[in-house]
């Protein structure tokens, strides 16, 4: 009997050994790997650090692509939003919008916030060439029933117009 249960171990170990011997050869021929040793535990470590390598080759290029492929989907990143400054004046408010690129389709929002509050524009300056500055002096047309507009009221209806405008696919 402990001849046979010998063969039988025997025959396990075989198959197991078998099994891992055909398992490192896989892993050498999956992985290309340039270890000295086919079936030495090297093969799994250069694998592992080559397959590591590569994965992180895919993550940077995926990352290229995602950047480059936003760009081409008609949507461009003006970076950080335009600057708005709101001050109050005697009878109106002086209304600034800053932003170091030329931000095209912004003026427009900006006409739609003054009429959504009802500003009238008394004198404007305004550039969208290279950078985008718009300097106006507005007062509130004057409607019967309507109540005292302070500079908090222009600065939420503007930085919404802003924000609208970002959020806007550009062509």
């Amino acid at each position: 009997m402990k001849r046979d249960e010998r063969r039988m171990v025997s025959r396990v170990h075989h198959k197991r050994t078998g099994f891992h011997h055909r398992n490192l050869q896989h892993l050498h021929s999956i992985t290309k790997s340039h270890a000295l040793y086919k079936t030495s535990p090297s093969v799994i470590l250069d694998a592992s650090v080559e397959y590591i390598r590569s994965l992180k080759k895919k993550l940077q290029e995926l990352k290229q692509l995602a950047v480059s492929s936003s760009s081409t989907q008609n949507f461009i990143n003006y970076g950080p939003m335009p600057m708005l400054k709101v001050e109050e004046q005697e009878e109106g408010f002086m209304i600034r919008v800053l932003s170091q690129r030329n931000c095209k389709g912004l003026l427009v929002f900006i006409l739609e916030a003054f009429e959504e509050l009802g500003l009238q524009v008394l004198q404007a300056r305004v550039s969208c060439a290279d950078a985008f500055s718009l300097e106006a002096l507005a007062i509130k047309e004057h409607n019967e029933g309507d109540g005292h507009m302070d500079a908090q009221v222009v600065v939420k209806v503007m930085s919404k117009a802003i924000k609208n405008w970002r959020e806007v696919p550009k062509q």
